[in-house]
């Protein structure tokens, strides 16, 4: 199985993540966001950070766990190669620890791909069967 795929979308640009439950599924949609941002093949898992959430349901849970993503790497000047995700059901909702490593960005190293400057809620998605298949679309 692919862990993901981008699509195009006018002046942004989508991409579909895939697994074998939830978590894989997250997992994989770091992986597909940092390879918009760079290549994750040259980006060493040097530091590790981890983080919660706590969200109403799995899509917005999905966007929680993006802008986290996107807030480490503008915050800390990081990028990002690695990603352990568990989702757990809470109550009416759904919380989410995640540990992910990389390192602080050198475009000396780093190969330079686009800017995101936001994700969105527009066709966010999230389809459980056999596998997952998780959408998202991010603001370049």
């Amino acid at each position: 199985m692919k862990k993901f795929e981008f699509f195009d979308v006018t002046a942004d640009i989508g991409f579909y993540a895939y697994g074998n439950n939830l978590n894989e599924a997250f997992e994989n949609a770091g992986l597909a966001l940092f390879n918009i941002i760079s290549k994750t093949d040259n980006i060493s898992p040097i530091t590790s950070k981890s983080f919660e959430i706590t969200s109403e349901d799995k899509v917005s849970l999905l966007y929680d766990f993006l802008e986290e993503l996107l807030f480490l790497h503008e915050i800390e000047f990081m990028l990002f190669s690695e990603f352990k995700v568990m989702i757990d059901k809470i109550g009416d909702g759904y919380h989410l620890n995640a540990t992910i490593e990389g390192e602080e960005i050198n475009w000396d190293k780093h190969y330079r791909g686009d800017e995101v400057k936001a994700i969105t809620f527009h066709k966010m998605n999230i389809v459980e069967g056999n596998a997952v298949k998780l959408s998202a679309i991010v603001d370049l």
